[in-house]
């Protein structure tokens, strides 16, 4: 199975379906199945954004995350945590207006790409593996990895 490794919290925010875009420098024309990563490394810059009201209010309404006691360390790190659907790679310009979840979720400025994931399904558990830079092998990743 493709796989695409995102930083948290935007990992999280697209397993539990607050964020449906991602937004690349680069576009790919695969389509099908992926995997989505959690890096295993979570940038300063990164961990701030999970206190700001828009990351925090959906971690705690969406994904029932109580994020006060552990704050940036209850995102999983390093690991597989989603399955969606490839459907679609847009230059972000070609996009309809957005909701203000999702602006605030992605980069929007010209000349990137509005990659658009569907039937976002968590996984269980975690599955623990090494990421990478762009669309790489996953390998088999358990029973749940096939989308319907």
């Amino acid at each position: 199975m493709k796989a695409l490794t995102l930083t948290q919290p935007w990992a999280t925010l697209v397993a539990i379906g607050a964020k449906r875009i991602e937004t690349r420098s680069w576009k790919t024309s695969y389509r099908g199945p992926l995997a989505i990563h959690a890096a295993k490394e979570f940038p300063k810059e990164a961990r701030k954004f999970t206190t700001q009201p828009v990351c925090y209010e959906s971690m705690r309404r969406i994904a029932r995350m109580e994020m006060r006691a552990n704050g940036w360390r209850a995102y999983p790190l390093g690991c597989i945590i989603a399955t969606c659907r490839l459907t679609n790679v847009l230059p972000v310009v070609s996009l309809e207006p957005l909701s203000e979840l999702e602006r605030a979720f992605g980069d929007y400025s010209p000349g990137r790409f509005a990659w658009i994931l569907q039937d976002v399904k968590p996984l269980p558990q975690p599955v623990p593996m090494k990421g990478a830079l762009g669309l790489w092998e996953a390998g088999y990743i358990g029973p749940w990895e096939r989308q319907e």
